[in-house]
């Protein structure tokens, strides 16, 4: 691939709704490329893009997998992404850095839910994008009806470029609806076809998919569509440029039938992303920020260099890769990079062109090329890579809030000390995790996209870093307040010969509004209390705040006024008032109503109309509050209130409940009190867990 020039470069993203045949796609277009002599599968684990150890052991894809390579006088950087919901950072910050992508759609299901959001994600990108229906030597698959469904659900501007020969076992071919040219292939993963006429029984199909396409294809060219409304015969270069251009800007979007397996019209995919897909100089400049101006990132070879970093992977062999787009200019890797985002000179070893875990050199990278950079030091997911003196910024990826989180733990003080470093190096690689030490419960918390993403993060850590973890569902951050004023005494009192311990005070607890905090009022008339016991007085309160009365959590907003107390002039002690507080604090706590409180989330709930009702009743059995319900589109927003107790496995049940059609977001909304069965049992449950550690 030396000597790219960028006008004979394609980025695509392969994208599809899991167990499509993404994989088996890149696999049969390395192959039918010449890159690979022998394709691979993937319940035999031997795919170029499905590497990784973990995709192998579970037989799906888990990461955007790079695969470069060359076909028809171009070269073609193809990403292999994920089709699980759990791996969504993956999908869209392939989708952010390519030109195009190619959905695949399986034959047999048609449009499902992921590939509806992966559409939301093309089209906030505005990129250019195929489709693919795969799968088509399969039981019950059905073309024209995942046509339909695909005009019905993504776009009326899908249209057919070839229609299949056969259908269900005996597919074998495929024919270009506009130069009517027949494609003939054995059907055994062999490569290459035999080229033929329209059949018989396709020439009406053909014809009727033809006069579509043609159509479809002119609005992008007005002299086009003047020569073709005054009935003047249009050469076919004349329709493939036009069609380049349609492509190229959104207004069509070509629909290709194939079989990967039995490697069945993927000839043509290539050639359709040769042919159609645009290079980097067909498309918009990207924008970027210098100072306080949007400024353009020009799509030319000639301007400066500014590429970005999209992703991240460690690597057991070669250490850290940085993965990177060229949007504008090019760069050698005798030069030093300039990370904008962090003020940082960076020296580049190499440039690697990856093809799955196999890479090689390449001593120049042009505008639209994606590559791997070893061993940036400092470079992460987002940062844009530059030269010296140049400040243009591209704006960060933006990636989804987690939204199910487990509580971890080390299994033992080896893995403890290792435990930093591993979560670091994995929070580098995946944006949609990540990892914090709740300030209030002590809970190390994980977080991430769903069980299945958490799962494997996991299985990483103990592979790659070998730290055991335990998991858990995290504590609830409850809190402790009052309801009313009370008044209470506390006097410590110690004699063991000698100097005796001695304090003694008088507190008044009263309530505060929620979220106003604790605060310590001296009332003490007289100098019942010296003064200088006063300040011990109120940290042996806080002190003894933090862990409560009911159940051991955090007591909040009241206020405390010490107004009497006694000392002794030989054993009084700061040490004898700290403890006198305490025991006063408790003492009035418990006459002053005390209630337990518990955190309420905001909930967003995006779901189809018909899963609106069992969204509504599902939160009404979680002790939550439907706030309200805004259309979206085709999608309904049901708007909900829920105690944070019941939404710890709330991802995998919508999932469920939605048939993997909803999805939410969630954040903290304020503390109320907890009703008061509900509360019993917490405290019951607290009171045996300090039993059984004080066994």
């Amino acid at each position: 691939m030396a000597n790219r020039k960028p006008e004979e470069i394609r980025s695509i993203a392969i994208v599809a709704h899991g167990g499509a045949g993404k994989t088996s796609l890149v696999e049969a277009m390395l192959f039918d490329s010449g890159v690979i002599s022998r394709m691979g599968r993937v319940d035999d684990k031997n795919t170029v893009s499905d590497f990784d150890l973990e995709e192998q052991k579970r037989s799906f894809s888990i990461n955007s997998a790079l695969c470069s390579f060359e076909y028809g006088g171009c070269a073609i950087h193809a990403l292999d992404t994920p089709g699980f919901a759990d791996f969504v950072g993956e999908q869209s910050s392939s989708m952010m850095v390519t030109d195009a992508s190619i959905f695949v759609i399986n034959g047999n299901s048609g449009v499902e839910v992921q590939t509806l959001k992966l559409w939301e994600f093309s089209s906030e990108y505005n990129s250019a994008a195929m489709f693919c229906v795969n799968r088509l030597d399969k039981e019950n698959a059905a073309f024209e009806s995942v046509v339909d469904d695909i005009q019905a659900n993504i776009s009326k501007n899908a249209l057919p470029l070839y229609l299949p020969i056969g259908a269900e076992a005996s597919f074998k071919g495929v024919v270009n609806v506009l130069t009517g040219k027949s494609y003939t292939y054995k059907g055994d993963g062999s490569k290459g076809f035999t080229e033929g006429d329209i059949p018989a029984d396709m020439t009406d199909a053909v014809s009727s998919a033809h006069e579509a396409l043609v159509e479809k294809i002119v609005e992008a060219d007005d002299n086009l569509m003047m020569r073709y409304l005054d009935g003047e015969e249009l050469a076919h270069d004349d329709i493939a440029a036009a069609m380049r251009k349609a492509v190229s800007s959104r207004m069509l979007f070509p629909i290709i039938p194939v079989a990967s397996v039995p490697n069945i019209g993927v000839f043509q995919v290539l050639d359709a992303v040769v042919d159609y897909l645009p290079s980097p100089m067909d498309t918009s400049p990207r924008k970027a920020i210098n100072g306080d101006q949007e400024v353009d990132a020009a799509s030319d070879v000639n301007a400066p260099f500014n590429a970005l970093c999209f992703k991240v992977m460690v690597d057991p062999y070669v250490g850290k890769l940085s993965f990177v787009r060229v949007f504008s200019g090019k760069l050698t890797s005798d030069q030093t990079i300039y990370n904008v985002s962090r003020g940082e000179e960076e020296r580049i070893s190499s440039f690697r062109l990856l093809r799955g875990k196999e890479s090689s050199e390449t001593k120049e990278v042009v505008v639209g090329d994606i590559v791997a950079i070893p061993k940036l030091d400092s470079t992460v997911v987002g940062d844009t890579l530059s030269v010296k003196g140049q400040n243009t910024l591209f704006p960060p990826i933006k990636f989804p809030k987690p939204v199910y989180s487990l509580a971890v733990s080390p299994k033992s003080r080896a893995d403890e000390d290792k435990l930093g470093n591993a979560v670091r190096k994995i929070l580098d690689e995946d944006k949609t995790l990540d990892f914090m030490k709740h300030p209030e419960t002590n809970d190390s918390i994980l977080s991430g996209m769903g069980d299945m993403h958490l799962d494997i993060a996991l299985s990483r850590i103990k592979d790659r870093y070998k730290v055991d973890l335990e998991t858990s569902t995290p504590k609830v951050p409850y809190r402790e307040t009052i309801k009313k004023t009370a008044k209470a005494q506390g006097k410590y009192k110690k004699q063991t010969g000698g100097r005796g311990q001695y304090g003694d005070v008088h507190f008044e607890l009263s309530p505060r509004e929620k979220g106003s905090g604790v605060t310590f009022e001296d009332k003490v008339v007289g100098g019942v209390v010296p003064k200088n016991f006063i300040p011990a007085a109120e940290k042996g309160l806080r002190e003894a705040a933090v862990k409560g009365v009911l159940a051991g959590y955090p007591a909040v907003d009241f206020n405390c006024a010490i107004f009497d107390g006694s000392y002794h002039d030989v054993d009084s002690s700061e040490m004898a008032f700290k403890i006198a507080a305490s025991m006063a604090f408790k003492k009035a706590f418990v006459e002053a109503s005390p209630i337990l409180m518990e955190p309420i989330m905001n909930v967003a709930v995006t779901v189809p109309e018909d899963c609106v009702g069992d969204v509504m009743g599902d939160f009404n059995g979680r002790r939550g509050r439907i706030m309200g319900i805004d259309p979206d589109g085709k999608m309904q927003i049901v708007k909900a209130q829920c105690p944070q107790a019941e939404t710890f496995r709330y991802a995998i049940i919508l999932r469920s409940m939605t048939s993997g059609r909803g999805n939410f977001t969630m954040d903290f909304s304020h503390y109320e009190e907890v009703p008061p069965d509900t509360a019993k049992k917490i405290i019951e449950a607290a009171a045996r867990e300090r039993k059984d550690e004080e066994d």
